[in-house]
């Protein structure tokens, strides 16, 4: 899967390093309603295509996971500021 690393220089490794890393950043420094969103510009970094065969769960249960993750965001970043915006 990772084959292409092997005939990288040392230069083009790490350029790749700094590509993947910004792409990382982007991700985590998403905020609001970001952080809910599908990203597919996240896993476009990967050299693969993404699969098309995604499973996506039906609506009560992706809501209970919506739920989850806020729930955890309150005990992992429970000083982070609150916002009221709507998604886009």
């Amino acid at each position: 899967m990772d084959d292409d690393l092997q005939g990288m220089t040392r230069e083009e490794l790490e350029n790749e390093v700094r590509r993947l890393r910004q792409g990382i950043r982007e991700h985590r420094d998403s905020s609001g309603h970001q952080l809910c969103w599908h990203h597919p510009a996240l896993w476009g970094l990967l050299p693969e295509p993404m699969r098309s065969d995604i499973k996506v769960p039906q609506w009560p249960q992706f809501m209970r996971g919506c739920v989850r993750y806020r729930q955890s965001l309150d005990q992992e970043l429970p000083s982070a500021e609150r916002i009221e915006d709507e998604a886009p």
